[in-house]
């Protein structure tokens, strides 16, 4: 997807391989302050973000879908600055950055293409903090469920543990849990599995605007 933009003759400039990588729940993706070799373009799953606080806490900043690409931030520093580890079992591809390099000077196409997800993701970074951890507990669990509405069916929500959520939220586990719990009772969601992880959303706007 990273490379819709190419023609044919730009793949031409390609000679290190380009690795399909799967990773299970929980496998690390690339570690805070590790060397950056690479670009990682999600093509399946969820991939979280990972940054530790100044008391030493984890914070996730961001949960990554098909399209986004982990890794921007090697073209302009030598280290990766967030942990990414798989938040469901996942498919990407691994792009050597000696790869991405030659194609930026060679291929403006690609030049541009990169800035325009780097400000992208800037932007989602952001986005994520400010509205996700403020508000009341109902107001940061429903803002994540809006989030995390699927593409395909804008009506269901994938989600991840209550312990990843309580991360990003900056919530405890257990007030995660009455949350959801209270959502359902008042039919603003319902279960679509038993582990609770997916959702389908029964009242978008009331969700939207959730009272106290």
């Amino acid at each position: 997807m990273l490379f819709a933009d190419l023609h044919d003759d730009d793949f031409n400039l390609i000679h290190a391989p380009i690795d399909d990588l799967e990773f299970a729940p929980g496998q690390t993706v690339v570690r805070i302050g590790e060397t950056a070799t690479s670009l990682y373009s999600v093509r399946s799953g969820m991939i979280k973000l990972v940054r530790n606080t100044i008391d030493g806490r984890q914070r996730i900043v961001r949960v990554l879908r098909a399209g986004d690409v982990i890794g921007l931030e090697a073209l302009m520093s030598s280290a990766y600055e967030a942990e990414a580890v798989a938040l469901t079992a996942a498919r990407m591809c691994r792009l050597p950055l000696q790869v991405v390099q030659r194609l930026d000077r060679e291929t403006p196409r690609l030049h541009q293409r990169l800035l325009e997800r780097w400000h992208r993701s800037l932007k989602e970074a952001d986005d994520w903090l400010a509205e996700l951890n403020f508000g009341t507990a109902r107001q940061r669990v429903a803002g994540l469920l809006l989030k995390m509405r699927s593409v395909e069916d804008p009506s269901t929500a994938h989600l991840f543990s209550r312990e990843d959520m309580g991360a990003m939220l900056d919530l405890k586990l257990e007030t995660v849990s009455r949350t959801l719990n209270a959502f359902v009772r008042e039919s603003l969601i319902e279960p679509m599995d038993r582990v609770g992880r997916s959702y389908r959303i029964v009242d978008t706007q009331r969700l939207a605007s959730p009272k106290d």
